[in-house]
């Protein structure tokens, strides 16, 4: 075959533009050398982003970034994550780019986005296919399981709380441990994006709910202040796919939602125009009846739909039909006059054209979902363009399909249900609500005592039902008419909430009778008697505070009975009445006073109460005295003693600490019972320093933890110090190491400064508590005291042995010196002796006593009697 050779000569003019592109595409070759890499945060969550079996960012939002990334020359580097790892990598700027992140404000002060959304979603139920869910209302009780500090999951618990559901959220590290929680009956339901809940929820056996929320706009997201090329290129690609219907970005979005739309002409159709022309060719000759015949087919047709227009006109719904374009192609009456517009208005024009932008978008989310093949029921919030006129319907959607089976449009019916929501938020909040006070009724009382006390069964925790009652109410409803007692009733409520948790819940009955749940008490009956009595206490003194009311100002009281979770009952009712009973009882004990339905609780309270009436009138009258115990060296001789509280009672005789102390803590009591033993021990320094033979004797007092955290405890101190001329370095302060645990900077502080005036410092019952030696070596401490329980069991114990070597080997270590309390017999004493320890104390050498039978200083103690030192 002959070639033209002319068709391959090329002049020099056309050979130069040849040339320049040859160069301009090695440039791009030599630019596409360096890409650039790009570290794309890549978590499961299918099908919007996962990693594919090499490990490369897969899904809808993956294979778009791998698109964008062709066409600027990146390189996509994976970086496999959780979601919550993931947000922390981005904001660190250890990754570039994370796809899929809903904007926020909270989000947007450490992270940037790009201006155009790369997909659009929302949040949804999803339940197993027995469990049939229709309203917010019926989460009530559910356990809901979302993901651990997604938007969702602070959407829903906020959203549970605005309507006052009782719900138990479960924090999820990725999506598919949720769905595998529902599926094992670990969780009720599971919040999802809606398009990883229609990927996976067939095959966990899950059905989508009609309970949606939160629309969302994704977008990629990259650390605050970096990488604004990579968003600008994003944009850039994004604004041009979206506006092609036949980009890549649609191609992906089929793929991944839905079938493709067809676009061929209807196979019927090629038929049909067959078949016409053949009858056209046929039976030209019978042109006229044809047309005649259509001509009555058409004006039937017009007649129907002239009938079938009076018909859907007259529906109380919003009825419209939508092409793939999201464009109006009908519309009902009911549409038009939503718009205020005629149909050949609406016609033609999308949703952006008659709503916001959020509403908008919102309605296109769901419009695709119908035309990709989906049939929805769902409730859909609408706002006009400016934002305002906020109506609720419940749309129903279908996808219209042509007798092939493509899609060519959607087809929707929605009904205003604003009214009927409102009502039903009305008869929700009458049913479950007080509408004087706004607090819980009976009704919803019962339903929060009833999960309280499942919640009990599980955590094992104690809790307490406290029935409120007013003193005298009646008397001032009598004489002040029914408007005054209401305003008090209002106020009192006000009050009462003042003064609890955010946990408790307070409810009211009726009349003048609240109802407080105490839950998440200590199971030790004590301490749990303890808190109670506390709430109780502040409840009492809150409403002792006189109430203004117009005119007039009313001072009154209440009376509060309780009955705990743990006591025998058969449902929430019957511990209601217990409640109610124990009320009675605090009426008929005087009003204004606590009663519990238990006796034997009842009698604690009681004998609790007239021990701390004893023990103040004790401080006041003078009933405490100090004993002391001998301190002695390796010698047995007597250098110092230790002061200990005892309590002479009237009538019960001489009272030991133990069974007074804890109550001096717990009331605060202890605070002035500790200055006064501070005061007379110093008073002890100082008289026995005017004695030649006890001068050198020094004195140790325990320092309670809440003494000594007080602010003004140096201050007590130095004045105890000063008004009785004691030398502050005879005097040492004894801490236990539970009061290294809190705040252990201002202890050191406090311990500083009284050193600087020579005040010495032991630290007691070492060994027994928690010390960390990096804090112990800071402490200015000139003594440890080994527990009177290793002494004890040091004969028969090797641990205990093990334990006091260790201390003594610590005290040696850190220069301190170690005494031994509790010695009581001379085998103890020589088994420390024989450890390294050279200081004791303990009834080998004395029991406590009056300070007038302390010994000398520097003589003997060893083998006499207790008691006669």
């Amino acid at each position: 075959m002959e070639i033209d050779l002319r068709m391959y000569t090329l002049s020099l003019p056309r050979l130069a533009p040849l040339l320049l592109c040859l160069g301009l595409l090695s440039c791009t070759f030599s630019l596409a050398a360096e890409a650039r890499t790009v570290r794309v945060g890549v978590y499961a969550n299918e099908p919007k982003i996962f990693a594919d079996g090499n490990g490369q960012p897969s899904g809808i939002l993956g294979e778009l970034l791998q698109a964008i990334a062709n066409e600027e020359g990146w390189q996509l580097q994976a970086v496999p994550c959780t979601w919550q790892q993931c947000l922390q990598m981005v904001q660190g700027g250890e990754i570039d780019l994370l796809p899929d992140v809903a904007f926020s404000d909270e989000r947007a002060k450490t992270m940037d986005f790009h201006q155009i959304p790369s997909l659009f979603s929302w949040s949804q139920l999803f339940a197993h296919e027995t469990l049939q869910l229709s309203s917010m209302l019926d989460l009530r009780g559910l356990r809901i399981a979302a993901l651990q500090g997604s938007i969702q999951y602070q959407y829903l618990q906020d959203l549970l709380d605005g309507f006052g559901l009782q719900a138990q959220m479960i924090p999820l590290d990725d999506l598919g441990q949720g769905f595998t929680m529902v599926l094992d009956g670990r969780a009720d339901a599971v919040v999802a994006n809606q398009l990883f809940g229609d990927y996976h929820a067939a095959r966990y056996h899950l059905n989508a709910t009609p309970i949606m929320f939160q629309p969302a706009q994704l977008f990629y997201a990259t650390r605050k202040g970096s990488n604004g090329e990579l968003l600008g290129a994003i944009d850039r690609h994004l604004k041009s796919w979206q506006s092609s219907p036949n980009s890549i970005y649609f191609q992906v979005l089929h793929r991944w939602s839905g079938e493709a739309h067809s676009h061929s002409v209807p196979v019927l159709l090629w038929w049909g125009l067959a078949l016409l022309v053949a009858l056209l060719n046929l039976a030209i000759g019978g042109s006229l009846l044809l047309r005649r015949q259509v001509a009555d087919k058409t004006r039937h047709l017009k007649t129907s739909e002239a009938r079938l227009n009076t018909i859907l006109d007259s529906v109380e719904a919003h009825i419209y039909i939508k092409d793939p374009q999201l464009r109006y192609q009908y519309a009902n009456r009911k549409v038009c006059e939503l718009f205020r517009r005629s149909a050949e208005q609406v016609i033609g024009h999308t949703d952006t054209d008659f709503f916001d932008s959020d509403t908008a978008q919102a309605l296109g989310i769901n419009d695709r979902r119908v035309l990709a093949g989906e049939r929805i029921e769902s409730e859909e919030t609408n706002r006009d363009r400016q934002g305002r006129n906020e109506r609720t319907y419940f749309s129903v959607k279908l996808p219209l399909r042509a007798a092939d089976g493509s899609i060519y449009a959607l087809c929707g019916i929605s009904t205003d249900i604003t009214e009927h929501k409102k009502n039903l938020e009305q008869i929700h909040q009458l049913a479950y609500y007080d509408a004087l006070t706004g607090l819980p009724n009976r009704r919803l009382l019962l339903e929060h005592l009833q999960f309280a006390l499942a919640r009990r069964k599980r955590n094992q925790r104690e809790g307490a039902l406290l029935f409120i009652d007013l003193d005298n109410f009646k008397l001032l409803n009598d004489t002040l008419g029914h408007d005054m007692g209401d305003l008090l009733l209002q106020q009192v409520s006000e009050r009462l909430l003042s003064q609890i948790r955010l946990e408790d819940s307070l409810s009211r009955l009726g009349g003048d009778e609240f109802v407080l749940i105490l839950e998440n008490l200590e199971p030790e009956p004590q301490a749990a008697i303890a808190a109670i009595e506390q709430v109780a206490d502040k409840l009492l003194r809150a409403l002792a505070t006189p109430f203004e009311l117009p005119g007039y100002s009313h001072s009154g009281s209440a009376s509060i009975g309780v009955a705990l979770f743990s006591q025998p009952h058969e449902k929430p009712e019957e511990l209601l009445k217990h409640a109610d009973l124990a009320m009675y009882e605090a009426k008929a004990a005087g009003r204004n006073t606590l009663c519990f339905f238990d006796p034997r609780m009842q009698q604690a309270l009681a004998a609790r109460a007239t021990l701390e009436h004893e023990l103040r009138r004790a401080l006041s009258e003078g009933q405490l005295l100090l004993h002391y115990q001998p301190q002695v060296n390796e010698q047995g001789e007597l250098l110092g003693a230790e002061a200990l509280v005892r309590w002479q009672h009237p009538q019960r005789g001489l009272v030991p600490p133990g069974e007074f102390i804890a109550l001096a803590e717990s009331t605060g009591l202890i605070l002035p019972m500790g200055r006064w033993i501070l005061h007379t021990a110093c008073q002890q320094l100082a008289s026995w320093a005017r004695d030649a033979q006890r001068a050198e004797l020094t004195v140790a007092i325990n320092v309670s933890a809440r003494q000594f955290h007080h602010p003004d405890f140096v201050a007590d101190v130095l004045a105890a110090l000063k008004e009785t001329g004691a030398d502050p370095h005879r005097l040492e302060l004894e801490l236990t190491e539970s009061q290294l645990v809190q705040d252990i900077e201002a202890l050191i502080d406090k311990m500083v400064q009284l050193k600087a005036h020579g005040v010495r410092f032991s630290l007691d019952d070492f060994g027994t508590g928690y010390s960390s030696l990096s804090y112990l070596k800071r402490l200015p401490l000139d003594q440890l005291k080994i527990d009177r329980s290793f002494v004890g069991d040091l004969l028969d114990n090797a641990s205990d042995t093990a334990i006091v070597r260790t201390i003594l080997a610590l005290g040696q270590a850190l220069e301190l010196r170690v005494i031994a309390e509790g010695v009581e017999s001379q085998a103890q004493r020589d088994a420390l002796l024989s450890l390294g320890c050279r200081y004791f104390q303990g009834y080998l050498y004395g029991v406590p006593q009056v300070a007038e039978r302390i010994g000398v200083y520097g003589e003997s103690t060893l083998d006499l009697p207790p008691g006669a030192a």
